[in-house]
């Protein structure tokens, strides 16, 4: 049976919640800030993962619904949020939900908008929103500028798998998206958002090797490999960490798009 990319993820969970990178108070200060919200207010979460950003957003207090496609992935999300309340989580794809027009005073997703159909997602989202409520669009990134681990890890995925290196996968993120201002006139072409904003949250992540090796092990373009190439792929990760002296650092970025829906 072929593996519908958007849902590999959900063949380790644990290793996902394990090695993916939380939200920092600050992301979620800045959404609470320009959706004017507070505690009680109704969200909606779009692909809820194991519940990363799930559970920054509950601490607020937030009466969130999660949505998961993945049963496993969905499973860790709600253990990872028993002790809030505040948290639904439901097994669905956001294309199948049935949320009620208005309802929702806050729409946000983690990693996961760009595997929601193209044709639905703002639609669906703005419907859901009431007037004024906000979208809320946040994605982990590396940020290169001129690091030296960054052409020997390019020089590497050249060398032994180039195929991979064509597809561009988003960590270890050799080449900065091309995306970023096509999502911006993507979400203003539809004409339901209004003020929209971009904001970056910088961070420096550092990686032994098997840490960084689990990160790339739960990015979906690496899971699809087959067995044996990801094994060498991995293994000449480590060695190139190891000639480093064991341990490296690698900027980030969390990358912020704001909106408000139109009334």
């Amino acid at each position: 049976m072929a593996r519908e990319q958007r849902l590999v993820f959900g063949e380790d969970p644990e290793l996902y919640d394990k090695a993916r990178a939380g939200y920092s108070e600050e992301l979620v200060d800045a959404v609470v800030q320009f959706a004017r919200i507070h505690a009680g207010s109704r969200s909606l979460e779009v692909g809820a993962g194991t519940g990363k950003a799930t559970v920054a957003f509950a601490r607020t207090g937030l009466d969130i619904t999660a949505l998961e496609p993945s049963r496993e992935m969905a499973a860790l999300a709600m253990r990872n949020c028993t002790n809030f309340e505040n948290v639904s989580v439901v097994v669905t794809p956001f294309e199948e939900w049935d949320g009620a027009p208005g309802s929702c005073e806050l729409v946000f997703a983690a990693q996961s908008w760009h595997w929601i159909d193209p044709g639905v997602r703002y639609r669906k989202a703005a419907n859901v929103l009431r007037e004024g409520g906000t979208l809320a669009l946040m994605w982990h990134r590396t940020n290169w500028s001129g690091e030296a681990l960054r052409g020997e890890l390019d020089e590497l995925y050249r060398r032994v798998d180039p195929e991979l290196r064509a597809r561009n996968p988003g960590f270890p993120g050799l080449v900065r998206p091309e995306d970023d201002g096509e999502l911006i006139d993507e979400i203003t072409a539809t004409g339901l958002f209004a003020d929209v904003t971009e904001l970056t949250f910088p961070r420096v992540d550092s990686f032994g090797g098997d840490e960084f090796v689990d990160l790339l092990a739960t990015q979906s373009d690496h899971r699809l490999l087959a067995p044996a190439r990801r094994q060498v792929l991995f293994d000449e990760v480590r060695r190139l960490i190891q000639r480093r002296g064991g341990r490296v650092e690698v900027p980030h970025a969390t990358w912020l798009v704001l909106a408000r829906r139109r009334s």
